[in-house]
């Protein structure tokens, strides 16, 4: 869990210039929030996290932010799909 943990930090700082890299500290925090669930309830911690996280949107970007997951899902492990 905490390597997960360390990845999306990492990844949220350390690549920002990159546009095509904006989802990865969002696939990193859901595999944390995967990692750190009991077991049995990986799953389910990680799409409470994925809704938490579009919870968080800016009603301004929503849209772009949920088309750009759509379209890259593969890229981030399909973790966004929520």
């Amino acid at each position: 869990m905490a390597r997960h943990a360390a990845y999306a930090v990492g990844q949220a700082g350390a690549v920002a210039h990159v546009a095509a890299h904006e989802l990865g500290a969002a696939a990193y925090a859901i595999k944390a929030a995967r990692a750190a669930a009991p077991e049995g309830e990986n799953e389910t911690a990680g799409r409470l996290e994925c809704q938490w996280q579009r919870n968080q949107l800016p009603e301004a970007i929503r849209e772009l932010v949920l088309d750009d997951q759509r379209l890259r899902k593969d890229i981030c492990w399909s973790m966004c799909d929520c």
